[in-house]
This record gives C-alpha cells, sequence and structure tokens, in this order.
C-alpha cells in the first residue's frame, strides 16, 4: 500500500484550524491549480473520535505515520508538486519537460534531527472550548463561516513543547480569573485575546499577550498588566520561569512593533539561540526558523549549494534576523540582506555585531522597493548569486523583475515551505518567456530540489529549489 493512500484512510478532514498564529484549510496533498477546493465528506466515525485526535488530525495530519513513512509521503508529494510545476513551465517557456518524469534532479528529503516537541514558537487562540467556556487557550477547529469553531488543548500535540503548554494553560487560569472579557470578534468586544510562546534551546521564555483596548483608557489598562506580571512573576504563573514577558495592545489582527510597540512588561527584552556555532538575538517580532535543529541542515544544505559562488556577493531577500546571511557570511566577499520588518533588521544587525562579522549589509524595507534600486550599484565582476525565503505570499512581481533582469545572477535558490501556493507564481515569472512585461532577462530553469524536513507530523517541509541560468 503506498503512504499516500494509506494516509488518506487514517485521518479524517476537519475544516479549517487556527495554529501557530496563522489559518490553514483542510489539509491537502498537492494543489492542481485551481482556485477552488472540493471538501470530501467526513469518513464514518468521525464524530466518535475525541476532540483531542479531531485536533491532531487537522494540526499534524501525520501523527499517526512513523516517521519514516511520513518522509516517504512527503517525497512522494514533493515529486508530484514539482511534476506540476515542470508541465506549468513547459506551456510558458521554452522548457521542455518528458510526462511524468523531473528533468532535473530531486534528491531525498533531508530529515528533522528532532521529530517531537520541536517548536520554538506557538502562538494560542483564546475562544470557546469544548465545554462552552469563551476564556479556553488552545487552538482551533471548525471556521468561522460555518459558526462551528471550537477551542481545544493542545497538550497532546506531538510538535509542542512542554514549556508552551505550560505557558498557554496558565495564560487561561489567568483570564478566566480576570473580570475582562475575552475578544473573540472584536466588533462584540472584550479584551484578552492570544498569546505567543518562543523559547530557545536552553530552556529560555519570552510571552507576548496580545490585548484588545477598546474603550479602556491607559491607567485602565494599567491595573490588568500589572496583574499580568504579578501572575507570571509572583503568583502560579511564575512556574513558567518566564524570561521576557511582552504585551501589545492592537486593533488588529496582527500588527508589528512598527504598528502597534511590544512594551516589556517583565524580564529581559531578548532570547538567544545558537545555530552553527553563531549566536542570534530574537526580538518579539522577528521571524526564526521555528525548528532550529532542522533549521542547521537548512543552512548546511544552502552552503552546500553555495560553493559554486564562493568569494562573491549572496543577495539575502526576506532576511530575518540574519541567520542564512550570517551563516554563509566565511564563504563569501559580501552579504546584502533586505527584510520587512524593522525590529528584526536590527537584530540582524546587532547579530553580524556579535558574531564578529563585518562583510554582511542589512537594509529594512520592502523587498519590492530596495531592491530595484540596489540591484543597478551591484558590481558582477566576482559573481553574484540570491537565496530568497518569502513568506507564503511570495514575492512581490518588482522583486522577481530585479532579480531575473540582472544578467549577472547566475543562481537563485528559493525556499517556500507553500510551493503549491504563491511560490508556484514566482516560479512561472522566474522562468517564463522573456516577452513577459517587464521580464527583459534570461530565463531561468530549475536545476534542483531538495526537501527538508523542517515540519515534522505535518504535510509541510521546505523545498529548496535551485534554478540556474
Amino acid at each position: 500500500m503506498y503512504v499516500s493512500k494509506k494516509i488518506a484512510a487514517l485521518f479524517p478532514r476537519a475544516g479549517a484550524f487556527v495554529y501557530c498564529g496563522v489559518s490553514h484549510s483542510s489539509f491537502s496533498a498537492v494543489s492542481t491549480g485551481k482556485k477552488r477546493r472540493v471538501r470530501q465528506p467526513r469518513p464514518p466515525g468521525w464524530e466518535a473520535t475525541s476532540w483531542e485526535e479531531r485536533l491532531a488530525d487537522v494540526v499534524t495530519p501525520l501523527w499517526r505515520l512513523s516517521y519514516e513513512e511520513q518522509l516517504k509521503w512527503k517525497q512522494e508529494q514533493q515529486y508530484k508538486l514539482l511534476l506540476h510545476m515542470t508541465q506549468e513551465l513547459a506551456q510558458d517557456s521554452t522548457f521542455v519537460c518528458n510526462k511524468g518524469e523531473l528533468p532535473f534532479p530531486l534528491l531525498p528529503i533531508v530529515p528533522s534531527p528532532v521529530r517531537d516537541g520541536y517548536r520554538n514558537k506557538s502562538t494560542f487562540s483564546v475562544n470557546r472550548g469544548v465545554d462552552g467556556n469563551p476564556k479556553t487557550v488552545g487552538f482551533y477547529i471548525g471556521t468561522g463561516k460555518g459558526g462551528n469553531i471550537v477551542c481545544v488543548h493542545g497538550d497532546h500535540l506531538l510538535n509542542m513543547p512542554s514549556k508552551h503548554k505550560l505557558v498557554g494553560r496558565c495564560y487561561e487560569d489567568f483570564i478566566r480569573a480576570s473580570p475582562l472579557k475575552p475578544c473573540i470578534l472584536f466588533h462584540d468586544g472584550g479584551h484578552w485575546r492570544e498569546i505567543t510562546v518562543r523559547t530557545n534551546s536552553i530552556g529560555s521564555t519570552m510571552a507576548i499577550v496580545y490585548f484588545h483596548p477598546q474603550n479602556l483608557t491607559t491607567e485602565e489598562i494599567n491595573v490588568h498588566t500589572d496583574a499580568l506580571v504579578e501572575y507570571f512573576t509572583k503568583g502560579p504563573g511564575a512556574v513558567c520561569e518566564l524570561d521576557s514577558l511582552y504585551f501589545q495592545e492592537s486593533t488588529m489582527t496582527r500588527c508589528s512593533h512598527e504598528d502597534s510597540p511590544y512594551k516589556l512588561l517583565h524580564g529581559k527584552p531578548h532570547i538567544y539561540e545558537k545555530i552553527l556555532g553563531y549566536k542570534f538575538r530574537i526580538s518579539a517580532d522577528s521571524f526564526f526558523q521555528v525548528n532550529r535543529s532542522a533549521a542547521e541542515t537548512l543552512y548546511n544544505t544552502l552552503a552546500e549549494l553555495n560553493k559554486a559562488c564562493e568569494k562573491g556577493t549572496l543577495l539575502d531577500v526576506c532576511c530575518g534576523t540574519g541567520a542564512i546571511g550570517i551563516s554563509l557570511s566565511k564563504n563569501v566577499k559580501k552579504v546584502i540582506g533586505i527584510e520587512l520588518i524593522e525590529q528584526a533588521v536590527e537584530d540582524a544587525k546587532y547579530n553580524s555585531a556579535l558574531n564578529g562579522i563585518q562583510n554582511c549589509e542589512f537594509v529594512a524595507g520592502k523587498a519590492e522597493v530596495v531592491l530595484p534600486k540596489l540591484m543597478p550599484t551591484l558590481g558582477s565582476a566576482e559573481g553574484l548569486m540570491a537565496i530568497v525565503n518569502p513568506s507564503r505570499a511570495g514575492l512581490h512581481y518588482r522583486v522577481i523583475s530585479a532579480l531575473r533582469n540582472h544578467s549577472s545572477i547566475r543562481r537563485l535558490v528559493y525556499i517556500s515551505c507553500k510551493p503549491e501556493g504563491e511560490a508556484m507564481r514566482n516560479f512561472r515569472e522566474l522562468c517564463g518567456n522573456t516577452n513577459w512585461q517587464k521580464l527583459t532577462g534570461e530565463a531561468f530553469r530549475p536545476t534542483l530540489a531538495v526537501p527538508v524536513d523542517m515540519f515534522p507530523h505535518t504535510p509541510h517541509c521546505e523545498l529548496v529549489l535551485v534554478f540556474e541560468r
């Protein structure tokens, strides 16, 4: 029996869910490129499964498989996805592929060194629980449109470390004792919202509480932040041993530090992590790979792919806290990192100095604004390579245009945790015919793919796709 068939029989489909601050639709293997997705019926007996099983089935759909089976299934899915990509590219370019065959190597998936409890960041939601209590802290099952959202505790989830579970439960106890209501729907009022927990490999813990001020005055809010600090430092929540406690007032679902500053209520402003011998400062708002051990395997993979462009300039687009650029800096002449989140850029600059690295430069701003201005200033004598690691929204068209139209970029490495999404549009733009709008540069061609399992027990992995010309 193929693993792909086995998994279809193992887990139910359970609507949409929210996990770690990102909404996901029902689990689907490979996108067919169609916008509309047909929802499969739930299998018989689904209602008889426990709430914990239902949550595990939507958050970690592969949890019933052995890890070897998970890797085999993901390898199959990456092959199907890349085959679909090459077929699409063949329609828009001079790219040629034989039906049913990949025209470039797909290497075996790189396993994660850690399979359980690997997450270093988790965001717990607040909503109505199984017992009807609206002050339940956990993860969603159901959809807002369907009116069937249930918030379930995530203590049993395999990818969740025990420290995250502890902080989530303590936060639930605190808001249940608070006179303020939870903020489930902004227009319905309420205040207490999500909590994000960040940890590092030595156990340092940062918690970030999100709060809707509604009509409360600053003085009134201070009463409740004081109670929050008291609870986590001297009350029952002290068992969490928080190194940092942040608080963000916001009237938006998601916003950056620049939009609404994170207020440090207690402890240190940052936590630190080590990767490949380098030390990185992490702020409340900064992106950092969610699986530290697998991130090391990812960066080692990138170092191997970068050997052909050593001693040149590396463009690190969507650089976050600078982890990729810094880890590759010793093998290149210069690193230029671009990142939207200003706080992450400050971290990247600090991390470069912290590690005694002098050939890294980091720029804050939208890549579609920064990169077109930057590209004409870059020389080509010693080689130019780009590594892009965008969010699931992919790269802006102007970023693709700037990269493709610079003739000195002969190799581009694209990292995506959802290549079947908007990244597929980027692949077409990189490889399509040169008469497309402002894409005047020579087309790229995919030459190598390497999946890295960053997310055991889930259907996702990081796909490293090499494009050359």
